[in-house]
Formats: structure tokens, sequence, C-alpha cells
């Protein structure tokens, strides 16, 4: 399994704290069955993202954990006016290392009226973006129909693999649940902080989507589309949507 979203790296966001939690996170994904993790720290009002010294916090965890799970960057990038500037002067900074892809989140409070022509353009642009948790935003829970317009502009949709287990409440549950069963999901990641409550795990979800569809779209959603995202391919696993 590959993990796309992961807030792995120690002192940049509301992540780990120290170095000895970032390396138990990686042991924890390691034995679980997680065999690459991107490392995903905030880009938003709140925590500054320095790529060039997050990159350097990438090198040195690499260096305490070894060679598993691999290690590479990426960033959670918060849609707001002042990021997507940015984003049209230096795509790359944001993006997953050596793709197109971008992972996007979305405010729980308000999503800009101009959302389809911003997400428009970054495809214009060839960057792909990834909806991020859209089943544990309040929003969207309530218009869930919205991310299914978004994944009929081929942007990707991405599940919390714990919200399939229940971790984040009954409507986070319903609202991946109608995802999945109307094929609007494509990835699953751990969005993981820490060593006990958001940990970097992602084979409960994996055997909870099987229950739900079955084992190859579990595989798919876990290791094929995720290993395409981190290979910059096309995604083998992109199902026409039930409406």
């Amino acid at each position: 399994m590959i993990d796309v979203h992961c807030h792995i790296l120690p002192e940049v966001d509301d992540g780990p704290k120290s170095w000895e939690t970032a390396d138990e996170m990686c042991r924890i994904a390691a034995a679980d069955g997680i065999e690459q993790i991107v490392a995903t720290p905030h880009a938003n009002d709140r925590y500054h993202y320095d790529r060039p010294y997050v990159a350097g916090l990438l090198d040195t965890l690499r260096q305490r954990v070894g060679r598993f799970p691999r290690l590479s960057l990426g960033c959670d990038f918060h849609l707001s006016y002042e990021n997507f500037q940015d984003l049209l002067e230096s795509p790359s900074r944001y993006c997953i290392e050596g793709t197109r892809y971008l992972l996007v989140e979305l405010s729980n409070y308000s999503i800009p009226a101009q959302i389809d022509e911003c997400l428009i353009k970054m495809r214009e642009m060839e960057v792909i973006p990834i909806i991020t948790h859209p089943e544990r935003n309040p929003i969207l829970q309530l218009n869930p129909e919205r991310v299914l317009r978004w994944a009929e502009m081929r942007c990707v949709v991405q599940v919390t693999g714990s919200a399939l287990t229940g971790f984040w409440g009954e409507r986070s549950w319903h609202a991946a649940q109608w995802l999945l069963k109307h094929q609007a999901v494509h990835v699953l990641a751990s969005d993981a902080h820490d060593t006990t409550n958001r940990v970097p795990q992602l084979s409960h979800a994996r055997e909870a989507v099987e229950e739900v569809c079955d084992a190859d779209v579990a595989r798919a959603l876990v290791d094929d589309n995720p290993r395409a995202i981190v290979n910059a391919l096309p995604l083998p696993y992109f199902p026409t949507l039930r409406k």
C-alpha cells in the first residue's frame, strides 16, 4: 500500500511534535503494509510552507528510518486566493514531487464560488487536483453531488481511510459510503498526524472497502492508484460515476 496524504514531518504543522514520534509513525505504517508515504505538511494561513526547508526535514527522516517506508514530498494545499496565485507561478512547489498531482484541501466553513474555475485552470496547467477528505467537510456532507461534478471534471477524490471505519463519526462515515457507492472515490489515504488517534494505517480501511465493493476496488484505492500518482502516471482505476 502507498499513503499519499500523511503529516509525518515533525514540528512543521499539527502533526508529530518530535522526531521520535515521526519515527514511530513510520514504524506503524511499515507494520501495516505501507511501503511508501508522501509527507504532506499543511500549506495554509496558519502554517507557512517552505518547500526547501521541509525537503531538508524529509531527508533527515529518511536517514532515521532507513529504506522502509520510502518517503516522498508533497503538501496539503489549502485552496485560498493567495495559495492559488502562487500555484499559478510555481506549481512544482506544491505538487507531489516528480508529478503534477496536487492535494487540494477545502475549507470547512466556505467553499469559493469560483472553485470550478480554479479546478479547470489547474487542469489547463496540467496540474491534477486531488480533492482531499470531502467526506469530512460539513458543506460537502450536505451536498455530495458537488464531489461528483468534480470527479466528472477528472479531479481525483481522496477519502480518509479511517472515515470508513467510523473514526470521524456517523456523518463522515455515511458521506464516505455514499461516495464509494457512486464510484467517486479514487484514493484512500491516512491523513495521519500522530501515533495514538490519527495513525498511519490503511489496512482496516482496505477491508472496509472490500465489504462494500470488492477486493479489486480496495486494492486500486490503496495500491494501484496511489502508486500511479507517485509515479506520475494516469490512474488505472477511474470508473464511470453512478448517479
